[in-house]
């Protein structure tokens, strides 16, 4: 019986240095950042839906970046028929914002396994005409920026500051059912704080959406 038990805590222990170690080199994501933390990857450079390769350093304003991760196929962004209206048809109004307070806006791509199913770069090109978005839209090819900031969700918010410094993340507002019902518009708030001067808060929301379609290693 002892012998069984050992042999037993010794088979779960090989598996966790297994899982562990297979975690370590597939690169899987970071933790999420941190409220504070600087921006990284920001001299990658991203296929953008005008043909162009962009770096988020040359996206950002002078007074900050917003980066959302976001995609073509989740209903949390592009809808859900009559359930929800998605939080895609709010980006405009946000680039708007973003413009006005000199925020640089970029939507970043990460769903890697799903580039034959919906979120190729051809699809992100025909889904940015036809819904009139603004601004960069960047294919993050095999999910390198979506796995450095933690992102988990589409969309997931990132907002910093003049010095690509984090001051909020999460979601974009407290209702992806209808922008009539938004009661918390957390993420224009954070931007009006921000370029008055004022506190950002909550400056950390819960992200909400469908998972990032990583590529398992």
């Amino acid at each position: 019986m002892k012998k069984n038990l050992k042999l037993t805590l010794g088979m779960l222990a090989l598996a966790a240095f297994v899982i562990t170690t297979a975690f370590t080199i597939s690169g899987e994501r970071e933790e999420i950042l941190e409220i504070g933390a600087e921006a990284p990857k920001v001299d990658m450079s991203m296929a953008d839906v005008s043909g162009e390769e962009v770096a988020l350093k040359e996206i950002a304003g002078s007074n900050g970046l917003l980066v959302i991760f976001s995609c073509n196929t989740c209903p949390f962004v592009v809808g859900n028929g009559n359930k929800s209206e998605g939080w895609e048809g709010r980006y405009p109004e946000l680039y708007d914002a973003a413009q006005s307070a000199g925020i640089g806006m970029v939507l970043v791509n990460s769903n890697e396994a799903k580039r034959d199913a919906g979120d190729s770069m051809s699809d992100m090109k025909k889904r940015y005409e036809q819904e009139g978005l603004k601004g960069h839209y960047v294919l993050d090819e095999k999910h390198v920026l979506a796995d450095a900031f933690g992102a988990l969700t589409t969309p997931h918010v990132f907002l910093f500051d003049e010095n690509m410094k984090l001051i909020y993340k999460g979601a974009i507002d407290d209702s992806v059912e209808s922008s009539d019902t938004v009661k918390e518009p957390y993420l224009l708030n954070a931007i009006k704080a921000h370029v008055s001067g004022g506190k950002i808060e909550p400056n950390s929301t819960k992200q909400l959406g469908c998972s990032i379609k990583r590529v398992k290693v």
